[in-house]
């Protein structure tokens, strides 16, 4: 007989009859539980790197400060309970209505800041409409984390964040009816 015939595995069932380990069920569906975490893992990992937020920002606590510094000397006259309701349409049109004003700026000037590293705030001059509401239009990046600010040349209203499409949002001592 020929010795390096048998020296090879055999393909066939052996002795006993039983196939080879690759061709039972049971290994794959061991093996298979691993697999599919893999899988998961490496989904999860690059859904992870393309939603990326990057670094909100290096200094936080000193630009949270600054804020709470600003909004203390930036407060409202609360006898004229000014307060204003933005609303932002899908196209990315604005308007704001403005309670509580003695007398009308000609325009107000909004901003959407968003608090990510090296994205630039977006800032909109709001013009007064025939009807006493100041329009202006955004540009159709309004959904995520916002910071949204609304001022004039004598005031400026509490800063509001948000997260999500941008719709409508009360700033001041607005009407919440």
């Amino acid at each position: 007989m020929n010795n390096r015939a048998s020296s090879f595995p055999s393909r066939s069932p052996d002795a006993r009859g039983s196939p080879p380990w690759y061709r039972q069920r049971w290994p794959w569906l061991i093996a298979a539980g691993p697999a599919v975490v893999v899988v998961a893992s490496l989904t999860s990992a690059w859904i992870a790197v393309k939603s990326d937020d990057g670094i909100v920002a290096q200094d936080y606590y000193k630009q949270g400060l600054l804020i709470n510094e600003r909004l203390r000397h930036a407060g409202p006259d609360p006898e004229r309970s000014l307060g204003a309701t933005i609303t932002v349409a899908a196209g990315g049109a604005v308007r704001a209505h403005i309670e509580g004003l003695a007398t009308a700026p000609k325009n107000l000037r909004l901003t959407l800041a968003y608090p990510v590293a090296g994205v630039q705030p977006e800032v909109v001059t709001l013009a007064q409409g025939a009807d006493g509401d100041y329009v202006g239009a955004l540009h159709d990046r309004v959904s995520g984390r916002w910071i949204l600010t609304l001022q004039s040349a004598d005031w400026q209203l509490p800063t509001t964040t948000g997260v999500g499409r941008l719709s409508q949002v009360r700033l001041g001592t607005a009407d919440h009816s």
